[in-house]
């Protein structure tokens, strides 16, 4: 990204992302896979720069003394730099669903009706210290032939501005235009707010980072704003379950990747199966050291057998987001009682059931309303990549428009086609 690029005031970043908005949305399918495919290749042609800028950052991050969870998200190495250039290659592999024609219908009076999926047209990114979500919006917005605005955090600038640097020499080679993808690299938080003011220009806001962040651009915007990206995520195992494989599931969505939003927070487990199950979970995850956060029931069956247990405090930890090495762990008397544990302490993001029968998965399923719901699986496949969208945009928590994983169809929306032989209304 050229110096003189660096410092564009905000405004002009929002009126260039809307002209070029337009070009975009008329963007052939081949166009936008030409240039997905030469971003891919130009992270790999740029790695050695792009990586020399992330450590960078990690040694500043160091330095701050920042979290290892923290550190864990920022960093960049050959392997993951390969995996963001795959998954853009799997991007491009995707349908575009821009022109996508469905609900077609004819009315009574002869007229056809359909919808058509058009780019939402300009869409603004903030994110904290995650520099694969530059190149996962990047690639989700092209496809979709939405213009982007990324403004990540002062943490990640000098990964961001290689990444957006190598972005924008693809674009140049493939005939895109450059402000298809812009980077507001002035770290200062007034340009935050000042992104969220862009209505004129902006259509939607996705921030991608903590609860501050997401509180922050719901009470500052005046554009509509996508919240996710936090889960107190639960999985409950009932009497019917296999217990063998409901150890692996709790197992997996907890120390898999302990620092993302869709790891599991808090074990329910009915109590008719309590004296069996707990011990042999505990057992499991005492191979990675996970701290156990018991209720007064979990603690007396575990207490003494398990060397990271402690009680739970009710104010605080059912209500907590981990983002490490630490499960909360109840004991449930029913079905009903974890359902109505869920719906007061959930996110909405990634809840999940343990069992083999069919009436009280079905129960579980009905009645819990989280963007995605699992049975049987670890809540860690809440993911765009895991469910077949190439990627993300951001995991909606939110009741409108979009749940889940965003993916491609998710940034777009549709206009009505109405066809008619010279009708009137009168």
């Amino acid at each position: 990204m050229a110096k003189d690029e660096q410092n564009v005031p905000v405004e002009i970043v929002g009126q260039r992302a809307r002209a070029v908005s337009r070009h975009l949305a008329h963007c052939s399918t081949e166009q936008k896979n030409a240039a997905l495919l030469t971003i891919a290749d130009e992270l790999s042609r740029c790695a050695a720069e792009i990586l020399a800028a992330n450590a960078r950052d990690v040694e500043a991050a160091h330095a701050r003394a920042m979290p290892a969870a923290f550190i864990d998200r920022l960093i960049l190495t050959p392997q993951r730099l390969q995996t963001m250039a795959n998954d853009i290659r799997a991007v491009a592999a995707l349908p575009d669903p821009v022109g996508e024609i469905f609900d077609a219908v004819t009315l009574p009076n002869g007229l056809r009706l359909h919808k058509r999926r058009i780019p939402l047209g300009v869409l603004a990114v903030i994110y904290e210290a995650r520099p694969n979500v530059t190149t996962d919006i990047a690639a989700l917005a092209l496809k979709s032939g939405n213009a982007v605005i990324l403004r990540g955090g002062s943490d990640n600038i000098h990964s961001n501005l290689a990444l957006v640097g190598a972005i924008h020499s693809a674009l140049a080679r493939t005939g895109l235009p450059a402000d298809a993808v812009q980077l507001i690299a002035d770290t200062d938080r007034a340009r935050v707010l000042e992104l969220l003011r862009l209505h004129a220009y902006v259509d939607l806001v996705i921030p991608r980072g903590g609860e501050s962040l997401h509180r922050f651009c719901r009470e500052n915007s005046t554009i509509p704003v996508i919240t996710g990206g936090m889960g107190i995520n639960h999985i409950y195992v009932d009497p019917s379950a296999e217990l063998d494989k409901a150890v692996e599931v709790v197992f997996n969505a907890k120390v898999s990747k302990p620092t993302v939003c869709n790891a599991l927070g808090t074990l329910l487990v009915h109590a008719q199966v309590a004296n069996t199950f707990l011990p042999m979970v505990a057992e499991r995850l005492a191979e990675k050291q996970v701290e156990l956060r018991c209720d007064a029931r979990a603690l007396g069956l575990l207490d003494g057998r398990y060397p990271w247990t402690k009680p739970a405090d009710d104010a605080s930890d059912w209500d907590t987001e981990w983002l490490g090495l630490i499960l909360g762990v109840r004991l449930v008397d029913s079905l009903d009682e974890a359902i109505a544990f869920i719906q007061a302490h959930s996110l909405e993001h990634s809840d999940g059931i343990c069992a083999r029968d069919p009436q009280v998965i079905e129960r579980f399923v009905n009645q819990i309303d989280s963007s995605a719901v699992f049975v049987n699986a670890s809540t860690r496949f809440n993911d765009g990549g895991q469910f077949g969208l190439g990627a993300e945009v951001a995991i909606s928590t939110q009741r409108v428009h979009a749940r889940g994983p965003m993916g491609l169809r998710e940034l777009t929306s549709y206009k009505w086609v109405c066809e008619g032989d010279g009708h009137v209304r009168w």
